[in-house]
Parts: structure tokens; sequence; C-alpha cells
């Protein structure tokens, strides 16, 4: 994952660091060790943390998961500062924070999530039609939307908002692998 530098009150920043099990926050002008907790995720951390108004969102590991932490803590505040746990995640792809919800894809199942960020209630759990295949690539958002690339090239439109519906789907010109987020310019993807 990339590490999330996250604004904090009085102009401060704290770099949030997700690792196996973990979730990890330093000084990032002196390296000092601010706050640990625990995510309850038995696996590596590969999608990277987001963040809105003090809360950190990570998602994550094989066996799937996710939590929101109050960032600001000192010491381990796994018992002090969680908000709320999930036993849905991704190992791959990164979650989107937007307007109030958490967006994210499942690498493996082709389905989409949304959850309620003040709460981690699901506002919807969907399979993508026609099937997606496996889903690395981070989602984008643009113009309101909410765009999934499969590795095998779909991209599938999705509204940015907590109910479900497709909006658009595409096929590949091309075959090939796709991996990586895509870029927005204008009104392409690249």
């Amino acid at each position: 994952n990339t590490p999330l530098l996250m604004p904090m009150p009085g102009g401060k920043h704290d770099l949030i660091v997700p690792i196996m099990g973990k979730i990890l926050s330093f000084n990032p002008d002196n390296g000092e060790s601010l706050w640990k907790c625990d995510t309850g995720i038995a696996w590596y951390m590969c999608p990277s943390p987001v963040a809105h108004e003090g809360i950190v969102y990570c998602i994550g590991g094989r066996s799937g998961g996710g939590l929101a932490i109050r960032a600001g803590g000192r010491g381990d505040v796994s018992n002090s500062h969680v908000l709320w746990k999930l036993t849905k995640g991704s190992n791959v792809s990164s979650p989107i924070y937007y307007e109030g919800h958490v967006y994210f894809a499942h690498e493996n199942l082709g389905v989409l999530y949304c959850v309620d960020a003040k709460s981690g209630s699901s506002k919807y759990e969907e399979r993508l039609s026609p099937s997606s295949g496996q889903i690395y690539a981070s989602p984008i958002l643009a113009g309101g939307n909410l765009y999934y690339v499969s590795r095998n090239g779909h991209t599938f439109v999705v509204p940015a908002k907590p109910s479900f519906e497709i909006l658009a789907h595409n096929e590949p010109l091309e075959r090939g692998m796709f991996n990586a987020s895509p870029a927005v310019a204008g009104k392409r993807l690249l």
C-alpha cells in the first residue's frame, strides 16, 4: 500500500501505515511513533488507507475485513479509537471515501460494496453482471461516478451514491491485463 499523510488539527500531519495485523501512525517530521491499532485482519495490507475528518478507513487481507479508526490517539488505541469493523474487504484494490460513504470492490468475487462511513453498516453489496473477473485496480471517482476496471479490461460505471446501479459497462478494445487504475484527463480515461 501507499502510506497516507493525514491532515490533523493545528496544521500537523499523521503518517498512517497499514501493515500485517496493525495500523501504525507516525509523526512524519521526526519519525516518532504516535499510535497503533490492531486490525483483526490476519494478512498483509495491500489497499491504501483513506481518511476524512480525522477518521482513517482501511480494508485488506485475503480473509477480508475493514475498520474505521479515529486518529489522534497515543499508544495502543485498539480498544479506544476503533469506531467499527467489517468482515468484508479487498485484498488488492483501495477504497474511496465520498460524501459519507466508503466504496470498494472485492478483488476475486466481482462484488461492489458501499458502507456508511459513520456506522460501518452496509448500504449495498452487489455482484457485477456480466461477470467482471478479478479487480486489482482501485476505483476512481470522476463526475460523481465510480469507475471499476477489471483485470480483463471491463469497465463498470456506478453512481457514487448509497444505492446500486450500473450506469455503463464497457468492454475492452484490446485484450490484455489491467492491474492499474485509470487516470482522468478531461472526459477521457487513460
